[in-house]
């Protein structure tokens, strides 16, 4: 199975490039399946047992949401998304559109509401399955060190009061109708103005979300020390006004100071734990009594950590000026 959900994930990543460039042409079953050797019907087979679904299921709800989301980016004309991602006429399109989300693409156009699109699958993730790393190589990129102030924006988010760390996270929103991987990422991805989203079409990954921890005095003791909640969102412009899905909060963050620390570019397969242990080393020594700052550990500010290893991964912490005390300095 493992050497099968690395096949599977190698289709899944042609299935994305394919449809970003438009190559329709090397979009088959039968072109994917000869890269890797095997006959269609067992690559179909090994396909559905690993995604839950056919193939062509697949293909055809990623083509819709990369189509939903030019529709809700660009003016482009809606007959020429259409034929663009596959569909023989605006009719066409208009009807698988409203058949799986309830909205013509005119409407969704003139009212972007939340809607669960079809996220990239990650049957090979290791960061998401809670995989250790192989740790054949190891990156030489040094972690980065500063301070930044980041203006007011709101989070959009769901929250954990019970997990620990990213997998646990996902592990228990997945017991919990509606607040699932694949509905909250499918609905963040949905989402229109997210200030991280660099284009990319994977969750945590170029996409605009991220995962959280928003100190509160009733959330669990993290390894510093602090109460916190583990909240997985999007950050959006303070003055963002549209539609919020019911199950998640959007939490006003104002200007503030924060530290980053920061590795650049790695192979999350083979040294993801090492980066990870890296970064907290250089968190849990740095000395800031060299500096004009201190942890801010006040309830409601915010962390955010950022994981995208084809070109970083960072947590920003929140900080104050030492001329700015609280309530629950060290």
């Amino acid at each position: 199975m493992f050497e099968w959900e690395k096949q599977i994930q190698f289709i899944v990543d042609e299935i994305d490039r394919c449809i970003q460039n438009h190559h329709d042409d090397t979009l088959t079953l039968r072109v994917l399946s000869g890269k890797l050797g095997y006959s269609e019907y067992y690559t179909t087979r090994k396909f559905r047992e690993i995604s839950g679904m056919s193939f062509r299921e697949y293909l055809r709800s990623r083509k819709l949401a990369f189509a939903l989301k030019e529709v809700r980016d660009t003016q482009k004309n809606i007959l020429d998304i259409a034929l663009d991602y596959g569909f023989s006429s605006h009719e066409a399109f208009t009807h698988a559109l409203k058949a799986v989300y309830g909205v013509t693409p005119s409407a969704y156009r003139r009212n972007p509401k939340p809607v669960v699109l079809r996220t990239k699958l990650h049957p090979f993730d290791r960061y998401l399955l809670g995989w250790e790393e192989i740790g054949m190589i190891q990156s030489t990129s040094d972690i980065k060190i500063y301070f930044i102030t980041i203006p007011a924006h709101k989070f959009l988010h769901i929250r954990n009061y019970e997990s620990n760390g990213y997998w646990d996270f996902w592990q228990r929103q997945n017991q919990i109708p509606g607040q699932d991987y694949e509905t909250v990422c499918g609905l963040l991805d949905s989402i229109k103005g997210k200030l991280d989203d660099t284009g990319g079409s994977e969750a945590n990954c170029g996409s605009g979300q991220i995962m959280a921890y928003i100190n509160d005095p009733n959330g669990r003791l993290c390894d510093w020390g602090i109460p916190r909640i583990e909240c997985y969102g999007v950050r959006l412009p303070a003055d963002y006004q549209g539609e919020i899905p019911e199950q998640m909060c959007l939490t006003d963050i104002p200007e503030a100071e924060y530290i980053v620390f920061e590795h650049g570019p790695f192979d999350y397969e083979q040294e993801n734990r090492t980066v990870e242990e890296r970064i907290e080393q250089a968190m849990a020594s740095f000395d800031y009594e060299q500096t004009e700052y201190r942890l801010d550990k006040t309830s409601g500010r915010i962390m955010y950590f950022h994981y995208n290893p084809a070109q970083y991964f960072k947590y920003i912490r929140p900080v104050r000026r030492i001329s700015q005390p609280t309530a629950q300095d060290n």
